[in-house]
């Protein structure tokens, strides 16, 4: 069968989408595979949950003949966030489809090739959004050095990625956006961009990094939750306090550190945690900690087919993302990743999903997914950290 742009636009709508959406709802991390994924609690282009705190007061002891309690309903607290608009695209020239129309093979490699990269720049950015703050950053900048651009940590830096230099506020400096990454310098953690360099008046105090269009636009992460930020989901942390997680510092991590938090947690939120995710070198320490007090180490599969130690009976995973050293202790039945609809692509008006770059001889076709993270009890999750990493 011949190539043409119809039978690809039928592949990537009947094949590759289930092959996408299976990847980046189960394979992104552990804590994602672990979470509810739901359309529930989303009206328009907001999600607005419902969250009951505290407890009922309908209870009480009595006489006989006396008179019974008096009803007292639930705490409700109504959650409100909107929904973020997570996109992908992938692109194809006119020339490769074209080279390809005699060989069906080859037109195949091509579009695995480019959905393998879209998958892995997806899972890449998912990932680091559910712990990020929801600002969208990835590095602060310093400055514009001859070696290049000044960053506090290249750690979530790729070459390739198409970044934009901007203000927390969301302004984009001058000659800042839709810059490529070309090159690192990790040791020195610097990176240039493809073009004309930035000059370095332009950078300002609060001048950030984030991915291209991503400013303050990123789902609202683990950062979010356990930030000092006066607000979350659109209610006040003042006079609230179930929306306060807890937060304990420690420099040696010991197993009373990680007990105390547990019993903690269960006393303010009436919930146990069922999941524990840390920095890969919080888990080196946890694992040198369990053998020099000769402990077995347990392992135990989770969803995904993601591989975890255990911690009497919790599991414990690392993630490149966790803040170096970092602890949370979640519970992930309180978590939801609220959607409008899972991973699809969008169509144009004649249901086509691979359509031409206009004045370009390339033709892109986008996958989008409008979706936020929302935790119903902040007060039953926790975080260690200073954690001595090993």
């Amino acid at each position: 069968m011949a190539v043409n742009l119809t039978n690809a636009d039928s592949a990537l709508k009947s094949y590759y989408l289930d092959v996408v959406k299976d990847k980046l709802n189960y394979s992104v991390n552990p804590f994602l595979a672990a979470i509810k994924h739901s359309t529930e609690d989303v009206y328009g282009k907001d999600v607005r949950k419902l969250a009951v705190h505290g407890l009922n007061g309908g209870i009480g002891a009595g006489t006989e003949d006396g008179k019974l309690p008096a009803s007292s309903s639930n705490n409700y607290t109504q959650l409100v966030s909107t929904l973020k608009n997570i996109y992908g695209t992938i692109e194809i020239s006119d020339k490769a489809i074209r080279a390809s129309q005699s060989d069906t093979g080859a037109f195949v490699s091509l579009l695995n090739a480019e959905m393998e990269g879209l998958i892995n720049a997806s899972t890449y950015n998912f990932g680091r959004m559910l712990f990020g703050d929801g600002t969208g950053k990835i590095a602060k900048v310093a400055c514009v050095n001859p070696e290049g651009v000044l960053v506090d940590s290249v750690e979530k830096l790729k070459v390739g990625m198409v970044v934009d230099f901007c203000t927390l506020e969301g302004e984009i400096i001058p000659g800042g956006a839709s810059r490529k990454i070309a090159d690192i310098d990790v040791i020195n953690s610097t990176f240039n961009v493809v073009g004309e360099p930035l000059a370095n008046e332009d950078i300002t105090a609060d001048c950030i990094l984030t991915v291209q269009g991503s400013c303050n636009n990123e789902i609202t992460g683990l950062g979010a939750i356990f930030g000092n930020a006066s607000t979350l989901y659109g209610i006040d942390r003042v006079g609230n306090d179930w929306l306060k997680p807890y937060k304990a510092q420690v420099s040696d991590i010991t197993e009373n550190d990680i007990q105390t938090a547990l019993d903690e947690i269960e006393i303010a939120s009436g919930n146990s945690v069922n999941f524990i995710v840390c920095s890969w070198g919080v888990r080196r320490a946890l694992i040198k900690l369990l053998s020099e007090n000769r402990s077995n180490i347990h392992t135990m599969e989770l969803t995904g087919g993601f591989k975890a130690i255990s911690y009497n009976g919790i599991p414990i995973v690392a993630d490149r993302f966790c803040p170096k050293g970092t602890m949370y202790l979640l519970n992930t039945d309180d978590f939801s990743l609220n959607q409008l609809c899972d991973w699809q692509w969008m169509e144009g008006d004649d249901g086509k999903v691979l359509r031409q770059v206009p004045g370009k001889p390339v033709y892109t076709a986008t996958l989008v997914k409008y979706v936020e993270l929302m935790c119903s009890r902040p007060c039953g999750q926790g975080m260690i950290s200073g954690i001595k990493e090993a």
